[in-house]
């Protein structure tokens, strides 16, 4: 069964506004991103700082990223379809994936650039104060425009959005590096420049690989932490009418979590009364994480994980009426049948309308026995 949220509709319904609020944030680090790069690799150029040139780099592949994000938001914040009845949210996966291989490359270039740097000896170059300025600078802006777009990335839910603000604090971290080495560099430890540009790199490198690697997890349906998983399992065990839970399995798209739930019942109460205890319980892990997105429920009668396979197969309610009539000779027409398949068995109930009825036990079992499917029989007559 599947437990539809409520709230469906009305997350559709912010869709657009979720993307046009992280077009905005975007667009806006785009031209910071831009300004500072302009800014930085001009001062590193002129005023001999090659930390200060790498960190500029970085700020345009800040930009690079930033046209990433866009393209990858307005597609992934599509509403549900006919092909994507979850949603788009996997775009967005993969564009952080893309953005992560981006940062690895770029960082990776300028690491090998500037260790030939140092092994040629020629790290030897002081920068000039303006250098200073500029990577100040940069580390304003760059912290700035961090905050802002992590707060809306939390606010609509994005990876991608908060990778982006991750990848913009990278640059204000580089910055502060390009500041200490030139400070070091001017009070003679010239090489000091060149190593922090390596430095840079290395951080680019790392938090584009972190992203990468996030992305690929989420790529291949990795679950919840485990300390998630074990939480709601107890909110199903201490449901009312749940008996256990064997077996849980979640994975995330984007933000949003879908589960796959198997409840244990008594195997003699109704679909309708076991369907609502599913709706309960999924009621319950709701409160306990607000970001699960979608969850199917199974209603079980017993742990058929923990059955003996059987190369049986058991039959079905038209097969065993009709066997019931091919054995019994004056077996009542109104008679309602229930059937319970528990352990490779199918046990049955039989109702009859009125005790004129002759039915009884004692004949069915004789009946059936013969039958490897068989498990025991209930016969109840109504009160006159």
């Amino acid at each position: 069964m599947n437990d539809l949220p409520q709230a469906d509709s009305a997350r559709r319904d912010n869709y657009s506004a979720e993307a046009r609020a992280a077009s905005k944030v975007t667009i806006i680090g785009m031209i910071l991103d831009a300004v500072l790069g302009v800014i930085k690799v001009i001062a590193g150029a002129v005023f001999h700082s090659q930390a200060l040139l790498v960190d500029g780099i970085h700020s345009f592949s800040d930009v690079a990223s930033d046209l990433v994000v866009l393209g990858v938001m307005r597609v992934s914040r599509q509403e549900p379809d006919e092909d994507h009845p979850y949603g788009h949210q996997r775009i967005e996966t993969l564009g952080t994936l893309v953005l992560g291989s981006i940062l690895i490359a770029v960082g990776a270039a300028l690491a090998w650039e500037n260790i030939l740097r140092l092994w040629q000896g020629q790290a030897d170059i002081i920068p000039g104060w303006p250098v200073l300025a500029a990577a100040g600078l940069s580390v304003v802006g760059k912290e700035w425009i961090y905050h802002y777009t992590r707060r809306v990335g939390i606010q609509i839910r994005s990876d991608l959005i908060i990778a982006n603000a991750w990848h913009s604090r990278t640059d204000a971290f580089s910055s502060v590096i390009v500041v200490v080495s030139t400070l070091g560099a001017m009070f003679g430890l010239a090489w000091l420049d060149v190593v922090a540009a390596v430095v840079i790199a290395v951080i680019i490198i790392h938090i584009g690989w972190k992203f990468t690697w996030d992305s690929v997890k989420e790529l291949v349906d990795t679950s919840i932490s485990p300390e998630d998983t074990e939480m709601l399992k107890s909110i199903a065990r201490n449901t009312d009418g749940v008996r256990n839970i064997h077996e849980l399995r979640s994975r995330k798209m984007g933000q949003d979590i879908l589960l796959d739930v198997h409840l244990v019942v008594r195997p003699d109460i109704s679909v309708s009364e076991g369907h609502q205890i599913g709706v309960q319980v999924a009621s319950g892990m709701r409160e306990a994480l607000e970001n699960i997105r979608d969850i199917n429920f199974h209603i079980d009668a017993e742990n058929d994980e923990e059955l003996s396979p059987t190369s049986e197969e058991l039959p079905s309610r038209g097969d065993i009426q009709r066997t019931l009539e091919k054995h019994i000779s004056d077996y009542p027409t109104k008679t309602r049948l229930r059937l319970h398949y528990l352990k490779n068995k199918v046990h049955l109930e039989l109702f009859l309308d009125s005790d004129a009825d002759t039915l009884n036990e004692a004949e069915v079992h004789k009946a059936m026995t013969g039958y490897p499917w068989f498990g025991s029989v209930r016969v109840w007559v109504k009160n006159s």
